[in-house]
């Protein structure tokens, strides 16, 4: 019952209110709404997903792309020392927290200079967000800190994975940290694909469309939070593999699927005109 309404309500507000930008803004906070929703609903019951969860796969294909011994234990044993979180790994959970906004800022970059283009670029990155939803269901899976507290990241070594994220938001939040965390953290079993790291793609091709010096920025900060995802231990690279592939599948099948998406918008505005007694 809550997918179902959460789903319909970008479709109500359509259908009740006339095209504005205001609208526009208002559709795409409702397709979040729904997607928390559909992100959360899974750890309602933390015992059952536990019950489901993958934790090998990943793994296995961490050890052949680090030759041996995942990419994110090979950073972590090169540059991090324990008990101390260096400047630059502020930097990466920095660049981790800002991803929360980053999506959203290079839709409205768009919105602002580009309106002609927003409905088909808020189309993309909001079907990269509620297709990794259904993946979440289907496959949910443990990032490498999750599975190093459990000894399934072991590589007979003292030098364990570290969440630093976890580490750093102690230091600098302090006592409201928790309840931020509360707030963010609605599923720590949601690992593949990392929307994290597709919608910063798709955000970097969004802003590219608008303008070169946009889209240096865009991809500029996709490789730093890539970089930043599987050095702090939120994501194996099989991960960010899985989201580029999500990212360029919907950004490549978009074109084709525009008719249908036209047939749909007509629809709506169908229903709009009936509704408003045009």
């Amino acid at each position: 019952m809550v997918l179902g309404s959460a789903g319909l309500a970008p479709v109500a507000l359509c259908v009740a209110v006339p095209r504005t930008r205001a609208r526009d803004v208002g559709v795409c906070a409702l397709n979040m709404w729904a997607y928390i929703a559909a992100y959360e609903m899974p750890h309602d019951d933390p015992e059952r997903l536990a019950a489901r969860v993958k934790i090998d796969y990943p793994i296995a294909v961490d050890r052949v792309l680090g030759l041996g011994v995942p990419p994110t234990l090979r950073l972590q044993r090169a540059f991090a020392k324990p008990g101390r979180i260096s400047r630059f790994e502020r930097v990466l959970v920095w660049c981790h927290w800002t991803w929360f906004f980053t999506p959203h800022a290079s839709l409205a970059y768009v919105l602002v200079r580009r309106y002609d283009r927003f409905a088909f670029a808020a189309a993309r990155m909001y079907t990269v967000f509620d297709l990794g939803a259904i993946f979440y269901w289907a496959i949910p899976t443990a990032p490498p800190w999750w599975a190093a507290l459990r000894g399934r990241l072991d590589d007979r070594s003292t030098i364990r994975v570290r969440r630093m994220m976890i580490e750093y938001g102690e230091q600098f939040w302090g006592p409201r940290w928790e309840g931020l965390y509360d707030v963010l953290g609605g599923n720590p079993l949601a690992a593949m694909p990392s929307l994290h790291f597709a919608t910063s793609l798709m955000g970097a091709h969004l802003l590219s469309e608008v303008g070169p010096i946009a889209g240096a920025v865009g991809w500029t900060y996709s490789a730093l939070l890539g970089i930043a995802l599987v050095y702090l231990g939120e994501h194996y690279a099989a991960d960010l593999l899985a989201g580029v592939v999500l990212t360029e599948t919907v950004r490549i099948g978009a074109p084709r699927a525009r008719p249908l998406g036209g047939q749909v918008s007509s629809a709506l505005q169908a229903l709009e005109a009936r509704a408003s007694g045009g």
